[in-house]
């Protein structure tokens, strides 16, 4: 899906540049020339906290939560030690505003693709999954982080799981929505599979690759949406009022 601006999928490296503020963007610059600036930020930079969640969200992103230790988030950052200790008290809160800065981002993400979205439930559903296909589809893509980080974490209670524990139900609450709108016998069930194919997509491009993937994910969406919807709006068809 093409629009006046290409909407930037949550989970690579360059999303960054969705944090707010020119500093933010300055940092990641230096991040990825390697040019990193330590002490206190000049006027108009990004501040300590800002700097940190910027790593972490590259650094626990690509490498793993349990692989990158402070030391590499500091030396990344060019935010000192004591900085780091002062606005976190523990690596588990920095796994934590990881999680959230990219649950943010995703929402953020969802809402240029589909609220923003004019036309039919049907036209909004498939923008959704080709947005999916090209998030899948790029270098830096490296698995959804809310999966991710659920599998290194087995700690339910974990602030940085629970976090992924609601976006995976924010998500389907949100799939639920769509699912109404298309006009499903059943929203809740079409949610479910829905969001088993997102899933089911990042599983596959992380492991497989994601070539084709586009043309079979919207092939397989439109056989699901189709069996679920009876005396709704179907593909090529008109639209009835959804139930």
């Amino acid at each position: 899906m093409r629009g006046a601006k290409e909407q930037i999928g949550p989970f690579i490296g360059t999303d960054l540049l969705l944090c707010q503020g020119s500093g933010v963007r300055e940092h990641v610059g230096r991040m990825s020339t390697g040019r990193r600036r330590r002490g206190a930020p000049r006027r108009g930079e990004s501040s300590a906290r800002e700097r940190l969640v910027a790593t972490v969200a590259e650094l626990f992103y690509r490498e793993g939560v349990r692989a990158v230790g402070v030391d590499a988030v500091v030396e990344r950052s060019g935010v000192s030690k004591s900085s780091l200790y002062r606005t976190f008290e523990s690596k588990d809160d920095l796994i934590a505003a990881f999680a959230e800065e990219h649950n943010r981002r995703y929402w953020q993400w969802w809402d240029g693709v589909v609220n923003a979205r004019a036309g039919s439930p049907r036209a909004r559903t498939e923008a959704l999954f080709e947005a999916v296909a090209k998030q899948v589809s790029r270098p830096q893509f490296r698995g959804c982080p809310f999966i991710n980080l659920a599998t290194e974490i087995p700690d339910r209670e974990h602030p940085g799981a629970a976090i992924a524990r609601a976006n995976k139900q924010e998500l389907r609450r949100r799939l639920h929505e769509l699912s109404r709108a298309l006009g499903a016998r059943d929203p809740r069930r079409l949610a479910e599979q829905l969001a088993l194919i997102i899933d089911g997509a990042y599983g596959r491009g992380v492991t497989l690759g994601a070539r084709g993937l586009g043309r079979e994910l919207l092939e397989m969406v439109r056989l699901v949406v189709d069996a679920a919807v009876e005396g709704g709006e179907r593909r090529g068809g008109a639209s009835p009022a959804a139930g």
